[in-house]
């Protein structure tokens, strides 16, 4: 027999949400980018579940006005703390499951999450992996990590080019551009596991 009295807190639905969530990005994440690694997908997955992204999209459909909070929190500005909005996310998607089903869930994180996330985040969802990678085989092969800088920076401030260069225990430079220093870094390593001879390590 169900428990009668007042449910209250979210905690269960948040706990569900969390796993409903995760299914549905992986799952489109295998479905969307079938070439990539391992190591590509759970750290897409990663960068599109974290509380970051969850604030974001609980912000666009406007979930903080409809929060019930406590005195304390409401006084403390709680219907903008980032936690709070990536926890009513996961809430409302349990809701949606267990109303709706799968289907909807899915419907829901792809209209809700996906769509905006991956153009924000668009080719560099999996650009990660390189530079993991690169840590990877040094350490496999008992070498001290890669270190990286700012070499050069051009073009206006709304649109700059970084160069950045990777050092690898004194055995190779390796230089890579980007849009962002994150961008640049991530191209350098990819030189530098090609240069390695090992640029299967990144999912190609």
């Amino acid at each position: 027999m169900a428990d009668s009295k007042a449910v209250a807190d979210n905690e269960q639905l948040e706990y569900l949400g969390d796993a409903v969530l995760g299914m549905i990005v992986s799952e489109y994440l295998v479905r969307t980018f079938p070439h990539w690694s391992e190591g590509q997908l759970s750290k897409s997955r990663a960068s599109l579940v974290n509380a970051a992204s969850l604030c974001a999209a609980a912000k666009r459909l406007g979930l903080g006005e409809h929060m019930l909070l406590g005195r304390g929190e409401e006084k403390t500005g709680g219907r903008e703390k980032p936690a709070l909005l990536a926890d009513a996310f996961e809430a409302v998607l349990a809701a949606i499951y267990l109303d709706g089903g799968l289907g909807a869930a899915r419907a829901f994180v792809h209209r809700a999450l996906l769509q905006e996330a991956v153009q924000a985040e668009g080719p560099h969802l999996g650009l990660s992996d390189h530079k993991s990678a690169l840590q990877e085989l040094l350490q496999a092969r008992g070498l001290p990590p890669a270190r990286y800088r700012v070499v050069r920076e051009t073009g206006p401030d709304h649109r700059k080019t970084f160069w950045m260069e990777v050092g690898v225990a004194g055995l190779l430079t390796a230089s890579g551009s980007g849009l962002n220093k994150k961008e640049a870094e991530q191209s350098a390593a990819e030189r530098a596991l090609e240069m390695l001879g090992d640029t299967g390590a990144t999912g190609k």
